[in-house]
């Protein structure tokens, strides 16, 4: 089986000028490597494609692919994730991890919130504050949780996320929607324990690896899992495999989350306890980290005995499973680059 591998290159848009912070969710070679060298080794030929104008030309190109490892993060707005699997649809090329919906709604932590809290999973009581003057009308209990609501790797979190009162909230709202130019989530603060789950499958098929805990080092920036902690992760935090009895109830609650949400064949559930010790839904990361040394879910796997070539093998079992009842019949659109008409920007089918 021939598998194509999709991905946003970090080194890439830093030589075209973003930032770190604004390349932060991009992957390195070495992730890439990874990927391809554990595919290899479970049987699949592999082809790199890279991020979205790659696939495009190839695919008008006329190039196929049995399947699409799809990681890529896309650019620009709350649909960048949904870019590469919606292209894939097009084409009717199959892929790996979640649809273009789900990657849409799960990059929108007030959305994924709504659907989460509608099925009857605990998570924070929260507001979506789009212009800062909106601050002003919030009633939840302080202390409160300030984000950027479409933002990975702890960006846009750090110690002023924790707000005490109406003044710091405000503060915290306007800072955030000027710097990253989207609204914020502002959610009730978990006092608790902070983990995340780590999942595989798909719907009724899916399971839960483990559960990591997020515990923070003195030199920690703050107690929450933001954009420092994270990028500085070995002196700031360590990760302890949790299994007990609360750890299996967060592992419960992040697996109906993750069916509720529609997610597929892998990924991860950040949790918090609340004050009653109940665990809570933060947000779904159904794009995780692959990194082999330092994304948090091979990271889980490894101290719960599960090899990096395992977690994609179990990930590529789900997305292959899919193929196997996905029998209807095809649409298959000719385009291609030459049947691109060019300057009228229309496409002859």
């Amino acid at each position: 089986m021939l598998v194509g591998i999709t991905y946003d290159l970090k080194e890439e848009y830093l030589a075209r000028g973003y930032s770190e912070e604004e390349a932060a969710e991009f992957d390195s070679p070495a992730t890439i490597e990874g990927i391809e060298t554990a595919l290899q080794a479970l049987g699949y030929e592999t082809q790199r494609i890279g991020a979205l104008p790659a696939l495009a030309a190839a695919l008008l190109q006329g190039r196929r692919w049995d399947i699409v490892f799809n990681i890529a993060e896309g650019c620009h707005g709350f649909g960048r994730e949904s870019q590469v699997p919606a292209l894939l649809d097009y084409y009717s090329v199959p892929y790996v991890f979640s649809d273009p919906m789900t990657l849409g709604i799960c990059l929108h932590k007030g959305m994924t919130k709504h659907i989460v809290r509608d099925n009857g999973i605990p998570t924070a009581d929260f507001v979506v504050i789009r212009d800062p003057a909106e601050a002003a009308a919030v009633s939840l209990p302080y202390p409160l949780f300030v984000k950027p609501v479409a933002e990975g790797t702890g960006i846009g979190v750090g110690a002023a996320s924790k707000v005490q009162n109406p003044q710091e909230l405000a503060a915290a709202c306007a800072r955030l929607i000027d710097r990253h130019r989207q609204p914020v989530l502002v959610e009730t603060f978990l006092c608790g324990r902070e983990l995340t789950v780590g999942i595989t499958g798909t719907g009724a098929g899916a399971r839960t690896l483990g559960a990591l805990e997020v515990v923070f080092a003195p030199a920690a920036e703050s107690d929450v899992y933001g954009y420092v902690n994270k990028a500085e992760y070995l002196e700031r935090v360590q990760y302890h495999l949790a299994d007990d009895a609360d750890a299996q109830k967060a592992r419960h609650v992040a697996l109906a989350a993750w069916r509720a949400l529609g997610c597929r064949d892998g990924g991860r559930v950040d949790l918090r306890f609340d004050a009653r010790g109940v665990p809570n839904f933060i947000e779904v990361n159904p794009l995780a980290g692959l990194n082999p040394v330092n994304s948090d879910l091979p990271i889980m796997c490894y101290k719960a005995g599960l090899r990096y070539e395992q977690l994609i093998g179990q990930i590529m079992e789900s997305a292959v499973e899919r193929l196997k009842t996905d029998t209807g019949q095809r649409f298959v659109p000719a385009v291609t680059a030459a049947a691109y008409t060019g300057h009228t920007g229309t496409v002859a089918e």
